[in-house]
């Protein structure tokens, strides 16, 4: 991938991305006092399984989300009680080998004292915001998402979840998510559809099987890790040695 998504590789920088991924707002002026305790909902329900089964990819040349050797988990479901809401995320999550985001798309439902559906796509900071982002399905039109917010480490695109958008996904092969860096160059990265109407019409994921996961790629990115660190090393102490 021609754009950097950052220098921090760390373990603490996944957990990060688990409590702030999914934030929803709502432009509603009927909706705007219960705002905050929305954000509020979406943070619980994005924390635990952001990272857990996030594709651990080093997105290839191609802009493909897969990568040789990479876990294909693609999407998955997680559903919680918040308040007196129940809210559901169907989500696929690309992060880099060392952790850092690449791309993460939500399907967010939010049903009970407050009703709401958006989908939700995360890209990596310093991008140009009136473009917004491009989400096209099996090379059909692109469609426009416009940004919601730009934090530090990642700007936020939100558009309204409709019937023929699911109905879409659901019949789709590939959806590609196209957003323009700072350098006015476009990153397009492709996410296969398989499974996806499975995780949305499907039950949750259990919060047993999200620690599970979430322990193993943990333990991947780490050895990844010290593996690079050693070749690391290793090249050192050769050129030493010349």
């Amino acid at each position: 991938m021609n754009d950097p998504v950052g220098e921090d590789g760390t373990l603490s920088s996944l957990r990060g991305y688990q409590e702030t991924e999914f934030v929803m707002m709502f432009k509603s002026g009927k909706k705007t006092r219960a705002t905050l305790s929305v954000m509020a909902v979406m943070l619980g329900a994005a924390a635990a399984p952001v990272s857990s089964f996030a594709q651990e990819a080093a997105a290839p040349a191609d802009g493909s989300a897969q990568a040789a050797g990479a876990p294909r988990l693609g999407w998955y479901k997680t559903c919680s009680k918040q308040e007196d809401n129940d809210v559901c995320v169907v989500q696929n999550i690309v992060l880099a080998t060392g952790g850092q985001l690449v791309t993460g798309v939500g399907i967010i439902s939010v049903s009970g004292k407050i009703n709401n559906k958006s989908l939700q796509v995360s890209v990596p900071p310093a991008r140009l915001i009136p473009p917004g982002i491009g989400m096209q399905i099996d090379g059909g039109k692109p469609q426009k998402i416009d940004y919601l917010m730009c934090m530090p480490d990642r700007c936020v695109a939100q558009i309204p979840l409709t019937d023929a958008m699911v109905a879409s996904l659901k019949k789709g092969t590939d959806l590609v998510l196209t957003s323009i860096n700072f350098r006015r160059a476009p990153n397009p990265i492709k996410l296969s559809l398989e499974g996806f109407t499975g995780a949305f019409d499907g039950e949750a994921v259990s919060a047993s099987k999200l620690a599970e996961s979430q322990k193993s790629l943990q333990d991947s990115m780490q050895k990844k890790a010290d593996e690079a660190r050693k070749k690391l090393e290793d090249a050192q102490k050769a050129a030493k040695a010349q």
